[in-house]
């Protein structure tokens, strides 16, 4: 029997580590058979450390290829950091102290300071790679971006995808250009000023990797299930390794490769009874591996624990995502109704989400049928994540499309000088012509199939898409087709800078005061010196603000009465302020 503070054999170091002078240290996870490590061609007997871990300490180097053999099949590592041949091609080893960097004197992006810009490597350029986002990234730091936050880059099915069916949570995907790549951005980024943050899927892995993991052991478990796929082991028998493979993997990619965060794929579906949830143990290693390094959970529990420290029973993460911010928003400058929209629409719940950003804080969720979420005032605004536009709130649309034009000034608006961290998706600021759409390149063609027949399925209910031909994720031409154009509206592009500028004016802090009419359709927000004024009718109106000077407006035709009143359009917005 080891005692608490003993370290187990799989607790130490796992996948490939070079350890200097041509050597590499190989330990693995198998619970049921004697793995024999391959490299090249050569094959080398493994020494077994006790509790299904497996070490071997060979000549070998960075580049070299490897896999092992288990029950006969040649397997990757599932830890492997690169797969140049694809998920059932062999394993690579990487040596991260070969990496030359130039950001030594980066301190990373306080969360108060955040802005974040969600990105998908694939679409993002023409040549879909982590190199072709640096020349980018001087523009976004003019714009005000703070940071960069990039979809699942952990090694998925095929070429191209959103990487949320990602296999190997270690492996930069070989298509955007490996880990070597990854390191080359994030310098790049550092350079300009830009943090980079990291979408992590942990709780599920793609099915076409499925039977590779499970090989090793009891990677899934049976007494839960998600959406998306098997359920990870994280609190069941020999669920240490697999805790392991995941809170490694999430301190090596901040520690190796100096990323500035991980966001956290829907924690809501990461299921644990431990004593400590892995989330929140993932959270605590990570900001001791790298302190600064932020956790950000898309959470659907609208439950404060997952920000709440240890100490308070919480899951010590630095923020998390509000969807019921965009519900709200979203419903206010649309008509759209259909499905979890549904239960919102009502100006109130704007005006809520102002000052609470759980809009389901314990109430009655028809969409559920039973009361859901909890209370988060008390909690600083800068912790919840909010947003008009993103991947999921776009793409998962039948064909993509993205917030109707007239509508992406006022919710730019509400988004950006909200006391929340705004996050954009990426094409918003200058109003993207292309849509993004659901794509895949599965290798399985049930798979495949499977998938295509689902997302039909999906839409064929909502009369809102009736008659759309909702593309196949399978065409290449659906993935072409989300390719950024950079065409737009030069003008958007202005107002979205004016408006991050603008929102280094106001307070970090909760705002002081929300009014509304519901019946005349307008919202006003005190912010400190300065109130925000939103008009959501579809006829101009003039709103009392006491207002004695106009600091910015989404549209020109805004103006200021003598009364104190601002005149607004239909959809628009407008900041005021005390002279100076």
């Amino acid at each position: 029997m080891t005692g608490p503070s003993a370290t187990l054999p799989f607790e130490q170091p796992l996948g490939a580590v070079p350890v200097g002078d041509g050597i590499v240290r190989f330990r693995v996870f198998s619970l049921e058979h004697e793995p024999v490590l391959v490299v090249g061609e050569v094959e080398h007997v493994m020494v077994d450390e006790g509790y299904g871990t497996w070490v071997a300490t060979v000549e070998a180097a960075a580049g070299d290829d490897y896999a092992y053999l288990i029950d006969g099949a040649r397997l990757p590592d599932p830890h492997t950091r690169l797969q140049p041949e694809g998920l059932r091609g062999p394993s690579r080893v990487v040596d991260p102290s070969a990496w030359m960097w130039t950001d030594q004197a980066w301190g990373g992006v306080p969360l108060e300071q955040l802005v974040v810009y969600e990105l998908h490597v694939g679409t993002f350029t023409d040549e879909g790679t982590f190199d072709a986002v640096i020349p980018h990234l001087r523009a976004l730091a003019e714009l005000g971006v703070t940071a960069i936050e990039l979809m699942p880059i952990a090694d998925f099915p095929g070429r191209r995808g959103w990487g949320y069916d990602g296999v190997y949570f270690w492996a930069a995907h070989e298509a955007y250009g490996g880990p070597d790549g990854l390191q080359r951005l994030v310098d790049a980024a550092h350079g300009a000023g830009i943090g980079v943050l990291l979408d992590l899927v942990l709780n599920h892995v793609g099915a076409s990797g499925e039977q590779a993991i499970r090989a090793f052991g009891p990677y899934f478990t049976d007494t839960y299930s998600t959406f998306w796929g098997e359920a990870i082991n994280y609190d069941g028998a020999w669920s240490g390794p697999v805790r392991e493979w995941a809170i490694q993997a999430a301190e090596m990619w901040v520690r190796d490769l100096h990323l500035d965060g991980l966001r956290l794929d829907a924690v809501h579906a990461i299921f644990d009874q431990s004593g400590e949830h892995v989330v929140a143990e993932l959270a605590r290693r990570v900001h001791a591996a790298c302190p600064g390094a932020l956790v950000i959970a898309e959470s659907g529990l609208n439950d404060p624990k997952v920000i709440r420290g240890a100490a308070d029973g919480g899951w010590g993460c630095d923020a998390a995502w509000a969807d019921d911010v965009h519900h709200a928003i979203r419903t206010l400058v649309t008509d759209e109704r259909e499905g979890y929209y549904a239960e919102f629409g009502a100006l109130g719940d704007l005006a809520h989400a102002f000052r609470d950003p759980h809009i389901h804080d314990g109430r009655w969720s028809d969409f559920r049928k039973r009361r859901f979420g909890a209370p988060a005032i008390g909690c600083p605004p800068e912790r919840f994540v909010v947003f008009d536009q993103n991947h999921d709130q776009v793409g998962n649309r039948a064909v993509g499309d993205r917030l109707p034009p007239a509508a992406r000034p006022l919710a730019a608006f509400c988004t950006l000088l909200s006391p929340y961290t705004p996050m954009l998706f990426m094409g918003e600021e200058y109003g993207e012509r292309a849509p993004f759409q659901f794509f895949t390149d599965h290798i399985d063609e049930e798979i495949a199939i499977a998938t295509r027949e689902g997302r039909r399925r999906e839409f064929a209910a909502f009369a809102r898409f009736a008659g759309e031909e909702v593309p196949d994720p399978q065409d290449p031409a659906t993935f072409a087709r989300s390719k950024l154009t950079r065409e737009g509206d030069p003008m958007l592009r202005e107002l979205y800078a004016n408006l991050l500028r603008a929102r280094r004016l106001l307070p970090r802090a909760p705002v002081d005061d929300v009014r509304a009419d519901e019946r005349a359709r307008w919202l006003r927000v005190v912010r400190g010196e300065y109130t925000l004024v939103m008009n959501f009718a579809d006829s101009e109106q003039g709103v009392e603000a006491g207002a004695q000077r106009l600091v910015l407006a989404t549209h020109e035709a805004a103006a200021l009465r003598g009364d104190g009143a601002v005149v607004l359009p239909p959809l628009s917005g407008a900041l005021v302020g005390a002279p100076r």
